[in-house]
């Protein structure tokens, strides 16, 4: 364990020190930041009556929107000269998001990042490949200096030119690649075509995260580049990657969250109550131990679960993997629908490649819901019979349209939607070039 003290830290003292510090950073901010003690005051907080972190509910939320009101330090606590980094969001939908850090906020992200990495299997003196974009985002350069922190050389890559990517794997074979599952699924689609096998490259250990993922699309990676995958969390509002971590023998059982740092709750999308242990809602952080920008009760709009886990030896609480984001549930035909609730329906289907996209369109008055997924290499003909076909076409293709008639049964069965399946060859659809990648296509404002 990277910090085996915190880690292990039993229950009734972990509260203890989570009590302590909201108490100081309710009080902080509502002396520093105008926008929280208008809240307060409108809403009738008293500040003296939160007095431990089961007084946290009685605290009001902070949305994304307020981020971009307050554009763009309004929600600093400090003078901006003690300031040691910014970072922000693209804004491609309105004004960026800052986020700003002091040298202390910079010791505990590293902090956390390598505590993550540990935790996913890296060790001191390994070589990490980081295919996270550097700059505003706050992946590349968390993941970073997280990762110095624990002692490990970093290519600092980036993202994009794959066969750069690729050379650098082979040259340099490092154990651990950082990046977002899609973009690891790409790598080892490259590898594939390029006939490179598992032994050209050493990786032993993939750090996932920055976009929603299933068992699906695990053991895809694990089989196509040799390694065990783990899923890291994190958001830039409350400090970037390095939030939650799974642990590499612990797979499939939820990631933890460093509860010393961040207080996670799970609350009712359309209310907003808080939910008991293993039901799914929004995930909603508090950020106990930020200088610069701590933000109370941020609604990440992530769908998940949270509960402990009393078999290991780590006291903090789990999130399970994410089920998606509220605002990317589809309501067809009035069924919710995650994207993941596909990809882990095509668990069991060999012959295909978790490599898929969601059409969405409107005919007249009814949405509908178009599902586009590739075949393996192995299955490359396409769907259809003409001229030119060997038997042994003939074969895959009746084989494809039977998986393609069983998906639409099982999508029917076990969501309750009649969707069009179509079944590509391996190839035709986008893949990631370094970020994250778009699994839902909506046309129906086109």
């Amino acid at each position: 364990m990277y910090n085996k003290e915190i880690e292990t830290l039993p229950l009734v003292k972990l509260r203890k020190l989570q009590s302590e510090r909201l108490v100081t950073l309710v009080n902080r901010v509502y002396k520093n930041v105008p926008f929280y003690k208008n809240l307060f005051d409108e809403a009738g907080v008293d500040v003296s009556s939160i007095k431990s972190i089961n007084d946290i509910h009685k605290l009001p939320f902070t949305k994304k929107t307020d981020l971009r009101d307050q554009y763009p330090f309004g929600f600093l606590t400090v003078p901006q000269d003690k300031l040691a980094r910014i970072h922000c969001s693209s804004g491609t939908t309105g004004k960026p998001t800052v986020v700003a850090y002091t040298k202390n906020d910079l010791d505990v992200f590293s902090e956390v990042v390598a505590r993550s990495l540990s935790a996913g299997g890296a060790k001191p003196g390994m070589k990490m490949h980081n295919s996270y974009g550097y700059g505003l985002f706050t992946g590349g350069i968390g993941i970073h200096y997280g990762a110095e922190k624990l002692g490990m050389a970093v290519v600092p890559v980036s993202v994009g030119m794959t066969d750069r990517q690729i050379t650098l794997l082979q040259d340099f074979q490092p154990e651990v690649i950082c990046c977002t599952p899609s973009y690891a699924q790409t790598i080892a689609f490259e590898l594939e075509k390029r006939n490179l096998n598992i032994s050209d490259i050493n990786l032993k250990y993939a750090i996932l995260g920055a976009e929603p993922w299933t068992e699906v699309i695990r053991k895809d990676i694990e089989t196509s580049l040799g390694v065990k995958a783990t899923n890291i969390y994190g958001l830039s509002e409350v400090i970037g990657p390095g939030v939650s971590q799974e642990a590499y023998n612990e797979q499939g059982t939820g990631s933890y969250v460093w509860e010393d740092h961040f207080f996670p709750e799970i609350v009712d999308k359309d209310t907003g109550e808080p939910l008991p242990y293993g039901e799914e809602g929004v995930l909603v952080f508090t950020t106990l131990t930020k200088e610069a920008m701590p933000f109370l009760r941020y609604w990440t709009n992530d769908i998940c679960s949270l509960s402990y886990d009393e078999s290991t030896s780590r006291t903090h609480i789990k999130m399970g993997m994410l089920k998606g984001r509220a605002d990317d549930m589809l309501i067809i035909r009035g069924v919710n629908l995650f994207h993941t609730q596909i990809e882990e329906i095509f668990n069991g289907y060999h012959q295909l490649a978790p490599n898929y996209q969601l059409i969405v369109t409107k005919e007249g008055l009814s949405d509908q819901v178009e599902v586009k997924v590739e075949t393996n290499s192995d299955f490359q003909v396409e769907i259809g019979l003409g001229n030119g076909f060997t038997n042994e076409d003939v074969v895959k293709n009746l084989a494809l349209i039977s998986i393609s008639n069983a998906l639409k049964k099982n999508i029917k069965d076990k969501i309750g939607l009649s969707i069009k399946v179509t079944l590509n060859c391996c190839g035709a659809i986008p893949k990631s070039v370094g970020g994250k990648l778009n699994r839902i296509i909506d046309l129906r404002n086109s």
